[in-house]
């Protein structure tokens, strides 16, 4: 099956693509293609495309990368609603686990219940009651021994 996308070329940090027509097993930048079918510098945001070739090759069957659809629509070569594209970010790889000493189980905690408190707080008389002497504790006495 055939496809049209990009194929990058350009030195690091200076980036500019070929829209070619290519198969879609190979790898985008095997440089193996059917059709160079146009340019593009995303720095310049400048794009040349063969319209007569891009709407040759969608006519027998080609199918457009979702950027290149996009580049076709805005400028007008086919007449589809424009695709969204999604960037996934990979998932974090799982810190490697460290051996867990074996542990007694822990018990599973109570619930709870937490009593509501009343709407009107009311004040309880407070009963003084006569100090209570404390009790005299027992003294114990040390005899000291005469020294020799």
């Amino acid at each position: 099956m055939l496809t049209i996308r990009l194929l990058r070329i350009g030195k690091k940090h200076q980036p500019s693509y070929k829209i070619v027509v290519t198969d879609k097993r190979r790898a985008p930048a095997g440089g193996r293609f059917v059709e160079e079918i146009g340019s593009y510098d995303p720095k310049s945001k400048q794009r040349n495309i063969k319209k007569d070739r891009a709407q040759y090759w969608v006519s027998v069957g080609a199918q457009p990368s979702d950027t290149v659809h996009n580049m076709l629509v805005s400028d007008k070569v086919i007449d589809q609603p424009k695709r969204k594209i999604y960037f996934v970010k990979p998932e974090p790889k799982p810190e490697p686990v460290k051996e867990i000493q074996k542990e007694a189980p822990v018990a599973v905690a109570e619930e709870v219940k937490i009593e509501e408190a009343p709407a009107e707080i009311v004040e309880e008389p407070i009963i003084e009651t006569p100090a209570e002497t404390p009790a005299e504790e027992p003294t114990t006495e040390t005899t000291e021994t005469p020294a020799a």
